[in-house]
Parts: structure tokens; C-alpha cells; sequence
């Protein structure tokens, strides 16, 4: 998949430390685990064999995420099958010193259009710890509809879901330019 400005691909195990390197970053991995530290390189090496099986069996994942101009690593962005609730989730994490440049909105709105286009479920779900106002601000304004706030994963976290009528109103109320 392509945006104007990224790209996404499968992962391959040289991309082990690249991996590593973004969630080695406090600030990148904070808010994804219960004590908020960095992944270790274990860590890192079995989520992305997950991935990989993930895009075997469902054609989805979170893949390795580049811009386009450089093919530079950024991050990662995609789908996964969320066992606690077996709806498809939408997760993106992006390496801080490309923060604040839309990268983010840009890939999720992109991954959220490409989701509801295939019809694979009639919707999915997003969720950012409660303190994630930059992640919170991407989720509403790709147009995704709040629900609830939980525990998921064992973070305290907003719930935001997206269906096809939530896009169609998101795009009539402009929220898509």
C-alpha cells in the first residue's frame, strides 16, 4: 500500500533492528505496555514473527512503515486480529523525530480506507491510552467514533470504532480534508 508520502511492506528478518530501534524509544513505547518500557530485541523479534503469520492467515498485519522519498524507516502501521474482542484493530507506532508531521493521520486514514474498500469486516476498532492526546487526535480525526474507555491490554484506554457510515459522515462533516 502507498500514500502520497509512504509506503507499507511485509517484514523480512533483516528488519529486526530497525524494529528494535523505534521501540527501544521510551517515548515511542510508553504507552503500549502495562509498564511502559522499551521492547527488548526478543521482544521485538516475536512480534514481528506474529505479523508475519498475522498476513498469512488474514492477508492483514502491521507492516513496516517507509517514506516514500527516501525509503526511510519510520515506523509501523496496520491491522490485528485483537484476541480479547476478535475484531480487527488498527495500530500504528511512529519513531519521535518524525512526530508532528502528519505521518500518522496520513497512514491511518489510508489503512482505514483500505479496510472498509475490501469489505473484510463490516467495521474495526482503534484504542490509545488515556494520556495518548496525539493518538487520540489522529483516531477522531480520520473519523472513527468514540465508544468506551477500558482496560485493553491492561492499559486504561479510549475505544474508537469505524464503519462505513461513520467514514461516509465523516467525510460530509469535512473531517477528511
Amino acid at each position: 500500500m502507498e500514500t502520497q508520502r509512504l509506503l507499507l511492506r511485509t517484514w523480512r528478518e533483516e528488519d529486526l533492528d530497525d524494529l528494535v530501534w523505534l521501540h527501544s524509544q521510551v517515548e515511542a513505547s510508553r504507552f503500549l505496555s502495562r509498564d511502559g518500557g522499551p521492547w527488548t530485541r526478543e521482544q521485538a523479534a516475536g512480534r514481528m514473527a506474529g505479523w508475519v503469520e498475522e498476513y498469512r492467515q488474514h492477508g492483514l498485519t502491521k507492516f513496516r512503515l517507509l517514506r516514500r522519498e527516501d525509503g526511510r524507516f519510520i515506523g509501523r502501521a496496520g491491522f490485528s486480529l485483537f484476541a480479547a474482542t476478535g475484531q480487527f484493530e488498527l495500530g500504528y507506532a511512529i519513531a519521535p523525530e518524525f512526530w508532528g508531521q502528519g505521518y500518522a493521520t496520513e497512514i491511518a486514514r489510508a489503512l482505514a480506507d483500505h479496510f472498509l474498500d475490501r469489505n473484510v469486516r463490516d467495521h474495526f476498532i482503534a484504542f490509545a491510552h488515556v494520556d495518548n492526546g496525539a493518538s487520540l487526535k489522529v483516531l477522531e480525526k480520520i473519523g472513527m467514533r468514540y465508544q468506551h474507555t477500558d482496560l485493553m491490554n491492561g492499559l486504561l484506554a479510549r475505544v474508537y470504532t469505524m464503519n462505513n457510515s461513520d467514514r461516509i459522515a465523516s467525510a460530509a462533516a469535512g473531517s477528511r480534508t
